[in-house]
């Protein structure tokens, strides 16, 4: 009888190993839904509208864009720590949303609370103006902005308020701030001349070769692809460093097979001619392919160059 019941046991055993077995080699088995943080219209949105199509025909499946704009893209973080539909469900959006974000404002999240399946682009944030004012460099823009107080700041995220308050204390410059839902909010701003200068995480790149949307200074780590006279931050003397990153992210307990499925996915579409024009030529971003632990070791480094500058300016504005 004990003989018996250990075969059954091990019978049971290996049926539900090949069981989960078959189950991991079925994925995806149903539609994945892309969660993207932003509105439609904007960089993000475009870049992952072309991203979702070319994800589906190498999965066998429809990856269907949903958009949940808000408070910086943490609407669409905190609806991915709450999913239960591994793997099926991921959020393509910016690095700032979870590196900066949770320490901003309250959230059920942090940079650890995701697993990252990999980076595929390298931002090319800007901080922009319109082709109306009398500057167009960023010496010009401060020595106006110092003579005009009230100078008005289009902003998108927690993190670029984070920014123009650090730049406005170091330069000693009173802004006026107008919030905005995304690059398609912004956009309107800058090109009725509504408002003065802004951040702009991508929707520039439609603009700023036109004369439309003068680039006033890099956010990345190094001077912008396709604007390299911009300066960056560090040139212009300004200790911080913004560079973005471009991630997929599903639920910390996504099965370890379907996130590496998901990233063999991700590394064939940064080789995609679809993709890769999208990127570099429509929304001038570098296209790049990081691992999911590059990622993590990266945007948990900039969380605490963040805290950092955040002790310095001596808390966040509310």
């Amino acid at each position: 009888m004990k003989l018996q019941s250990l075969l059954k046991t091990a019978l049971i055993t290996g049926a539900l190993a090949v069981s989960s077995s078959v189950l991991a080699d079925n994925f995806p088995s149903k539609p994945l839904s892309m969660v993207i943080g932003w509105g439609a219209g904007g960089s993000t949105d475009i870049q992952g509208r072309v991203l979702a199509n070319v994800m589906s025909e190498h999965l066998g499946q429809p990856v269907n864009v949903i958009n949940r704009p808000g408070a910086g893209g943490a609407v669409a973080l905190q609806q991915l720590v709450n999913s239960r539909d591994q793997g099926h469900t991921f959020v393509f959006g910016t690095s700032m949303s979870v590196t900066f974000g949770p320490l901003a404002t309250p959230t059920n999240f942090d940079v650890d609370s995701f697993t990252y399946v990999a980076g595929v682009t390298l931002g090319q944030s800007a901080i922009v103006t319109g082709a109306d004012k009398p500057y167009s460099n960023w010496e010009e823009f401060l020595e106006y902005a110092k003579a005009n107080p009230g100078t008005s700041y289009a902003s998108q995220l927690p993190f670029d308020r984070l920014l123009v308050d650090y730049i406005a204390k170091k330069e000693g410059l009173d802004l006026r701030i107008v919030p905005t839902s995304g690059g398609a909010g912004m956009a309107p701003l800058i090109l009725s001349g509504d408002v003065d200068f802004a951040y702009s995480g991508g929707t520039h790149s439609g603009y700023a070769k036109t004369g439309e949307m003068p680039v006033l200074a890099s956010l990345a780590d190094d001077r912008l692809v396709a604007f390299p006279d911009a300066p960056t931050l560090r040139e212009l003397g300004y200790e911080i460093d913004p560079g973005e990153i471009r991630v997929v992210m599903v639920p910390k307990n996504t099965p370890d097979n379907q996130v590496e499925r998901l990233a063999e996915v991700l590394k064939l579409a940064t080789q995609d001619p679809r993709f890769i024009e999208i990127t570099e030529e429509r929304i001038l971003m570098p296209v790049v392919y990081m691992d999911g632990d590059e990622v993590h070791e990266n945007l948990s480094n900039q969380v605490e160059g963040f805290k950092a500058v955040i002790e310095e300016l001596g808390g966040l504005s509310s």
